[in-house]
C-alpha cells in the first residue's frame, strides 16, 4: 500500500474501540455505588495474582502513570479495599495488599457484572467467544510495549 490506510484495520480498529467504549460503560453500570472500573481492575488482579504488588509495578501492569495508580490506590484504601505498608526490605518502597473487605467488594462487583457478561456469553455464543480470544489476545500482544 502507498500510504493509504488499509480501510480493513479501520474497520477493525473501529469495531475494537467502540465495543471496549461500550462495554465499559456497561460494566461501570454494574459496579457497586462508589467503585469504579479501575479500582475492580486493580482488586481483581490483587485477589488473582495472590502476591503483593508495589504502586510502581501495579502501574507498569496496567500501562498508566504511577500518579494515576496512585489515585487509585488512595481511593481503594481509603474504602478499606486494599492495605499499602512500607516494603520491609526497601524502605523507599510500599506493598500493596488486597483487604478482606476489598475481597467482599470485588465478589460484589462480580455479581453485578455477571448477568451483563452471561447476557454477552448467551447472545455472542461460547464457541464464537473460544474463536475470538485467541485473535484479540494476538491484537493486545502487538500493542503491548517491547
Amino acid at each position: 500500500m502507498s500510504g493509504d490506510t488499509d480501510p480493513l484495520a479501520i474497520a477493525l480498529f473501529s469495531e475494537i474501540l467502540m465495543a471496549g467504549q461500550l462495554a465499559r460503560n456497561r460494566l461501570s453500570r454494574a459496579l457497586p455505588k462508589g467503585m469504579e472500573l479501575s479500582h475492580f481492575s486493580v482488586l481483581n488482579h490483587l485477589a488473582h495474582t495472590k502476591r503483593d504488588r508495589s504502586p510502581a509495578q501495579l502501574a507498569e501492569t496496567f500501562h498508566v502513570t504511577r500518579g494515576a495508580m496512585t489515585n487509585t490506590l488512595s481511593k481503594l484504601e481509603q474504602s478499606g479495599h486494599i492495605h499499602i505498608r512500607p516494603d520491609w526490605e526497601d524502605h523507599r518502597r510500599k506493598i500493596v495488599t488486597i483487604s478482606t473487605a476489598g475481597r467482599a467488594a470485588l465478589q460484589s462487583a462480580l455479581a453485578g457484572m455477571a448477568p451483563v457478561l452471561d447476557d454477552m456469553v448467551s447472545g455472542v455464543g461460547r464457541e464464537g467467544i473460544r474463536a475470538a480470544l485467541p485473535v484479540l489476545r494476538n491484537i493486545r500482544a502487538r500493542f503491548e510495549p517491547e
